[in-house]
């Protein structure tokens, strides 16, 4: 900063006197000139009220004594509460600093005698400088602040979700803007080695990029991201495969509101946990492929849902389960099924076809044929005991 005279006494004395005039001339300018400050609430423009003068105030005070202390925005704005940096943008608080500036400039003639003039005009310009440098570091510090605040809060979100906590989902998810349009998916991954913030924010903003709704877990080397919105969300959980390890990546099932994501990302880390059982498994994996996998590890409601495959192969019409037996236990061949039946091998085709519609998995792909497998045993287990004996 350049060494300027020191001021003059007379000059700082019309300044003091002459500060309310100044800052009923700001309001006023605010007011007829600046439509943002119009839409404000009553409340907003009283604390701009007093940020003005507050301003004006500071600016007599490093005029008479320039010390640094004296230009820092955070002295500016300590009359009005924190959350007036989230009614205001940096970009309208440089506006007000600019209109305080061409008023006191405007009543220099008034304020100061033609030799000190010129001195206060450019001093002015230095103290306007000065305070919209320090305005940024504040606005900086709040979004720093901000942004922890809501990574704190993201990750109490995914908590309540994994915990089934709707209410406290609901609030949470709330607080951090989630708009709940569209579906809801959730994918589970790993990352190497402890996450920073740095990488931990980077994720975030890249799921937010991909998604109209986004939140991020991090628990431990295990990534939970939960994606909304109209668009293709699958699409949009492929963007983020890149951030993840190599690892396997799973896909809980599409749920219709956010507050039922809880069960999905439940299935998901199970399928994350039994995905090692299929190292061929694609990238991402829904988590419904894993179901043999996931039922062999222990997972009750993949085992459940197994149990129904071969309940609905039993009702259905037609000796399916048999012929599905025959089959798979045969080798996986048409001609020895239809010995081991008494059958054609046309007739086992036929029947094979018939289990691939009423199941939805097709016994002749080595990998369906593997989940039928399964899901034959478990029928054939039965559901578990109750009781251990």
């Amino acid at each position: 900063m350049a060494v300027r005279r020191s001021a003059d006494p007379e000059t700082i004395r019309r300044l003091r006197s002459r500060t309310d005039v100044l800052t009923a001339a700001a309001m006023r300018r605010l007011d007829n000139d600046v439509a943002w400050y119009r839409l404000l609430p009553a409340d907003d423009r009283s604390w701009i009220g007093l940020v003005a003068a507050s301003g004006i105030t500071t600016f007599i005070d490093w005029y008479e004594n320039p010390a640094p202390t004296t230009y820092n925005a955070a002295e500016i704005f300590r009359a009005a509460p924190p959350e007036l940096i989230r009614s205001i943008s940096l970009q309208h608080t440089l506006a007000l600093v600019r209109i305080v500036v061409e008023i006191v400039e405007e009543h220099t003639e008034d304020i100061a005698t033609p030799a000190r003039a010129t001195q206060l005009r450019e001093a002015v310009l230095v103290y306007s400088r000065e305070v919209a440098f320090s305005a940024a570091e504040v606005y900086a510090r709040a979004a720093e602040a901000r942004g922890a605040w809501d990574a704190r809060m993201e990750a109490l979100a995914v908590d309540a979700l994994l915990r089934g906590d709707d209410e406290g989902l609901r609030s949470r998810v709330s607080a951090l803007g989630w708009s709940g349009a569209g579906r809801v998916l959730t994918m589970v991954g790993t990352v190497e080695g402890p996450v920073d913030e740095g990488t931990a924010a980077d994720l975030r903003r890249a799921a937010r990029r991909t998604a109209a709704d986004a939140l991020v877990g991090i628990h431990g080397t295990r990534v939970i991201v939960v994606l909304g919105g109209q668009g293709d969300l699958r699409r949009s959980a492929e963007a983020l495969l890149p951030r993840l390890s190599a690892g396997p990546v799973v896909l809980g099932p599409e749920v219709e509101d956010v507050t039922l994501a809880g069960r999905s990302a439940r299935i998901a880390l199970a399928g994350l946990s039994a995905a090692r059982g299929w190292p061929d498994a694609p990238r991402p994996a829904p988590a419904a492929d894993l179901l043999p996998e996931r039922a062999l590890a222990g997972d009750l409601e993949a085992r459940a849902a197994l149990r129904e495959v071969h309940e609905t192969l039993a009702t259905a019409s037609g000796p399916l389960v048999e012929t599905l037996a025959a089959y798979l236990e045969s080798g996986r061949s048409l001609e020895a099924a239809a010995r081991t039946l008494f059958v054609h091998p046309n007739t086992v085709r036929y029947r094979l076809r018939r289990i691939a519609q009423v199941s939805g998995w097709d016994a002749v792909d080595a990998r369906e044929g593997f989940v039928l497998q399964v899901a034959l045993v478990l029928g054939r287990l039965g559901p578990p005991s109750s009781t251990v004996s």
